[in-house]
């Protein structure tokens, strides 16, 4: 049966290899905590699939993830993955914003889910070493109208830059001065080194976004949530997008991941910094291409390949030829995406050194030496 057009990405096919190499897709594949790993096997004992969760999840893990953030005046709505929030903001909201502020490269969804509601985007560049790799208030106020959405991700997924407070500060000044909103996609905070929340400085306009996909691991199961001040949540749940509620079993696992966030953070963390240097020596031994951040914030990097003589894409198959999955640039930038690959790190640090070896066999593509 042939798959339906469609413009999400597919991995089917790559899940029929067992021995690939998954540093694709940003997600963590070290051995679950155990606490995980007993809580969907009771669930499952206890038959829960059969029943709906809450409409907007389990109190107990809305009350972790704002203790986990830190951000006590405000509530979670647990959502069917960070992305699934994401779409309900973007959707739901849509008849009060005037325009999406995106960047580029960024992660193209909400600027697509606002346009299926006739919502404008504005995308801003910000591919370049001399800004810090991220948008910067000035941008910003050179585009912003009255009820603007500005969609920030950060750490930046695919680059792996960060935003100061200062920066936000500033961003949130703009915001508040014109009545728009902001969606703090936080998505790799729990990779970040000093980290700040725009809830913070920004708390009756801002949305962050939470997912447990990253850090703990729990993609397949699909969980997230949305943070934000009761007043400014409820424009959200009076209507919910899944009102029977998100996977019941993957809130009792994150229940019990949050319930060992530290030591397990601890191991990730270790892990993740292990391969990205193990990545930033690979490439620095080829000569094919450099690190674009490093350290990166999030548990990624991407490696800027212009003047190697390779397409983003075609390095990509070349590398999963040799069954290590990367993606290309491209997915997330039509201006600058031939320009970089992305190489995810929260996995096993014997699959870093495969993606070494992989690495270490290119060569220049014939007919550019």
């Amino acid at each position: 049966m042939s798959a339906p057009a469609t413009a999400a990405p597919s991995f089917e096919h790559l899940l029929e290899r067992p021995d690939l190499v998954w540093m694709g897709q940003n997600t963590t594949h070290l051995k679950p905590p155990a606490e995980v790993l007993a809580a969907l096997e009771e669930s499952t004992r206890r038959r829960e699939f059969q029943l709906y969760a809450p409409a907007l999840g389990f109190e107990r893990l809305r009350t972790q993830i704002v203790e986990d953030l830190g951000l006590t005046r405000a509530d979670a709505w647990i959502t069917d993955g960070a992305v699934g929030g994401l779409h309900h903001i973007c959707t739901g909201l849509a008849g009060s914003v005037s325009q999406v502020v995106t960047s580029d490269p960024g992660w193209p969804w909400p600027a697509r889910f606002a346009g299926l509601e006739g919502v404008p985007a504005t995308t801003l560049d910000l591919y370049s070493a001399e800004q810090g790799y991220r948008v910067t208030a000035q941008q910003i106020a050179e585009v912003i109208e009255p009820r603007s959405l500005i969609y920030l991700i950060d750490p930046l997924n695919p680059l792996g830059s960060r935003y100061t407070r200062a920066e936000l500060v500033a961003i949130t000044d703009l915001a508040r001065q014109t009545g728009s909103l902001v969606v703090h996609d936080c998505t790799y905070r729990h990779f970040a080194r000093e980290h700040t929340l725009a809830a913070e400085l920004y708390p009756e306009g801002t949305f962050t976004t939470y997912s447990f996909s990253k850090w703990l691991g729990l993609a397949g199961l699909r969980l997230g949530a949305v943070v934000a001040v009761p007043e400014l949540l409820g424009r959200l749940t009076e209507v919910p997008s899944n009102p029977l509620g998100a996977n019941i079993q993957a809130q009792r696992a994150a229940m019990a991941g949050l319930s060992v966030k530290e030591p397990w953070l601890a191991r990730v963390r270790a892990a993740n910094r292990t391969n990205q240097e193990t990545v930033r020596l690979a490439v620095q031994r080829s000569g094919l291409g450099e690190l674009v951040v490093f350290p990166s914030h999030g548990n990624f990097v991407a490696v800027d390949i212009a003047g190697s003589g390779w397409s983003a894409g075609a390095l990509c198959a070349a590398m999963l030829e040799r069954d290590v999955f990367i993606r290309p640039g491209t997915y997330q930038s039509p201006r600058f995406g031939e320009r970089f690959v992305k190489v995810s790190t929260s996995v096993p640090e014997d699959w870093g050194e495969r993606f070494a070896a992989a690495w270490a066999d290119l060569s220049t593509p014939a007919g550019q030496a």
